[in-house]
């Protein structure tokens, strides 16, 4: 028969109209869960729809990455604080002594590369440990869940995320009909979605922001015994973000601000570290969770549920020397793991073993990635693969097969000393079909949000209308209302009444628990390092207070950078000329953490641009500082000098005294002050 008698043949057959299909053509019966052994069982290999839905999706874009293709990265690395053989025969984890090189890749999820630093997203931590017994890939998120629960769902999901088919529009944003579309129809998506939603999505830095493995994975001891691990890491510098209107300006005023931040951290000496923090969990306990499946990955365990217990500390010291050949080249895979670091049966982390390998594989264009510097493993490399495009070795000898007698029968497998999978018990049925333990979707989003100081829900609120807003699709917005009302009223009912949806009536009634970990607001505020402050100066300056003042804060840590209404050198008040770090037209109040405005230049209170800085840093919550005739300044901003006293972030001196750098320092390592009232300053 031939193609045309085939293509006739199914003509007069419609059998498959309408109906989802593999690319043979074959009836798919569920496209949202895989094929596992039992419905808390492991995926099975068999599963072709998985197989070719998954390979299909990784090879949708060449080269840049389909997801996290705006990153960057740097070297460092990590030491565990003492022995954890207890748990682990990982030797990086075991050794208080080795030095572990790592490379870390920043990112965000839904931009091209060309995108910007700061939109509303999550944020990609990847860490490669280059340990001697091979490479670990950590490879996680800013935030400790995922959207979806099943491996399956993930082309559904990074299509939905994308910018649309049919204007490519809007770039790195999920304010849009598709999104939410998916959003609202997947309520598994309801807890990750409210991070989403938080200032988790717009961190200040890289280096002020939280790490988390996601998955449940394994330890495995020499005796063989298994413990459940999820794997945090926190900032040294302690977790901060941005607010949405800066995140915004930003993005136009400095596009590569997040990574240019980290560059610049590490070039001045200014180390970002972060502590890994681990939950373990005994295999015993797996089931002791009220309303938690550990397998969950859109769930998290509380800290108070279990504790995090701090092993070890990370460490970037050195930036890449091409960007190219190492932050873009470098290729984190899941199933990288050491002899002592073991997987779960997690149905998105079985799809994540395939698909990060099927990516590279289309990235890079063949097997042979491993041999790009950034990824050679510090271990001894000895098999029998050969050949395949870009091969860079030059293997010798005979036979490249085992066993054989021709090359001595080397090299030789490893046996018990090599790793070995943990000897789970798998029974089960053959069944597409999510475990009963995987159905509440609504109770740690409300977590979550019982967990919120009052500013950050002011945050997610807007947040939400924000991208409803955008949304054009009243009945997307109605379903997203009713997924609200099942996390918590007052939320669904402040939501709605931005975005024009009427008032749910009440259905379920807020569980009232919380976690304090979760907030923002209870991250540590003790420390300047690497805080960057803008002193406004002009001619007039007293230039024995703004170097005195200068002293005192970059002792402390801090980065004072002095800007003026033009470029070169400014006229102090003694007729000397003082260097200036740049004019403020080629910056902005976003770009910095605080604002001083020093005595002795009261021509700076009519110049709009800096009138403009004092106002827009007092918008954001930021310390604002001021002493003599920079005090009229503040005052030409509309900024109400009356409440000083009641805002620790307003530092007002009439003089200069030894006082306005501590008191203003306080207020620096403070980040912001989210309970200012500016209702009354102008936008």
């Amino acid at each position: 028969m031939t193609t045309k008698d085939r293509q006739l043949s199914a003509n007069r057959r419609p059998f498959n109209e309408g109906v989802l299909t593999t690319d043979q053509g074959i009836p798919v019966e569920d496209t949202d869960n895989s094929l596992r052994a039992g419905a808390r069982g492991p995926s099975l290999l068999e599963d072709f729809h998985l197989r070719e839905k998954i390979m299909r999706f990784d090879h949708e874009r060449i080269p840049e990455r389909v997801v996290h293709a705006r990153g960057t990265g740097a070297h460092g690395v990590f030491k565990v604080y003492e022995p954890l053989d207890e748990y682990t025969t990982a030797d990086f984890l075991t050794d208080p002594d080795a030095e572990t090189p790592v490379f870390v890749r920043f990112s965000t999820v839904q931009g091209s590369r060309g995108s910007s630093d700061t939109p509303r997203d999550v944020r990609g931590f990847a860490t490669k440990f280059y340990t001697r017994q091979g490479n670990f890939d950590l490879v996680g998120n800013n935030m400790p869940v995922f959207f979806i629960q099943d491996g399956i769902k993930f082309p559904d999901l990074v299509h939905a995320l994308k910018p649309e088919p049919q204007n490519e529009m809007p770039q790195a944003a999920s304010a849009h009909d598709s999104f939410w579309d998916f959003v609202t129809l997947q309520p598994e998506t309801m807890h990750h979605v409210i991070w989403l939603m938080s200032d988790r999505a717009i961190p200040r830095s890289f280096r002020m922001m939280q790490g988390f493995g996601v998955h449940t994975f394994r330890l495995v001891n020499g005796q063989g015994r298994s413990t459940f691990v999820k794997f945090h890491w926190t900032p040294v510098l302690g977790t901060h973000s941005l607010v949405w209107d800066e995140a915004q300006k930003i993005a136009g005023k400095d596009p590569d601000y997040n990574r240019r931040d980290l560059w610049e951290a590490i070039s001045s000496g200014q180390f970002p570290s972060w502590e890994l923090g681990l939950q373990l969990i005994p295999e015993e306990r797996a089931f002791e969770f009220e309303d938690i499946d550990i397998l969950d990955p859109t769930k998290i365990i509380p800290e108070e549920v279990v504790p995090v217990t701090p092993v070890g500390r990370l460490t970037l010291n050195r930036n890449p020397d091409n960007f190219f050949a190492e932050t873009e080249q470098v290729a984190f895979c899941v199933g990288n793991v050491v002899p002592g670091i073991d997987f779960t049966d997690d149905p998105l982390l079985q799809a994540r073993l395939f698909s990060y390998l099927d990516t590279q594989l289309n990235r890079f264009g063949g097997a042979n990635f491993f041999q790009v510097p950034i990824n050679r493993a510090i271990a001894p490399i000895r098999n029998h693969q050969q050949d395949g495009f870009q091969q860079h070795e030059v293997p010798v000898g005979r036979a490249n097969y085992f066993p054989n007698s021709l090359g001595g029968d080397q090299p030789t497998p490893a046996g018990p000393a090599g790793f070995v999978h943990y000897p789970e018990h798998v029974d089960g049925p053959k069944e597409r079909k999510r475990s009963e333990t995987f159905a509440d979707h609504y109770s740690q989003a409300t977590l979550f949000w019982n967990s919120m100081s009052s500013w950050e829900k002011e945050h997610i609120i807007a947040a939400y209308r924000f991208e409803l807003g955008k949304v054009e699709s009243m009945p997307i917005r109605v379903r997203l209302v009713e997924h609200l009302n099942r996390v918590d009223h007052d939320l669904a009912i402040a939501v709605a009444l931005g975005i024009g949806v009427e008032e749910p009536v009440k259905s379920v009634d807020n569980h009232g628990r919380s976690s304090p970990a979760l907030s923002q607001g209870n991250s540590p505020r003790e420390s300047v390092l690497s805080r960057k402050v803008a002193v406004l100066v002009g001619d007039g300056v007293d230039a024995r207070i703004v170097t005195s003042m200068r002293d005192t804060l970059t002792e402390r840590g801090a980065i004072v950078e002095l800007l003026a209404p033009v470029d070169g050198t400014i006229t102090t008040s003694d007729g000397l000329p003082m260097e200036v770090t740049r004019a403020m037209q080629t910056m902005s109040s976003v770009l910095y953490d605080a604002i001083v405005v020093p005595d002795g230049a009261p021509d700076l209170a009519m110049d709009g641009l800096a009138v403009n800085y004092a106002a827009e840093a007092f918008k954001h919550g930021k310390a604002v500082g001021a002493f003599g005739t920079g005090l009229g300044l503040l005052q030409r901003a509309q900024i109400p000098l009356t409440t000083a006293s009641a805002d620790p972030a307003l530092i007002a001196y009439d003089e200069w005294t030894p006082d306005f750098a501590t008191e203003f320092t306080k207020a620096l390592a403070a980040h912001r002050n989210f309970d200012r009232d500016i209702d009354a300053i102008p936008a």
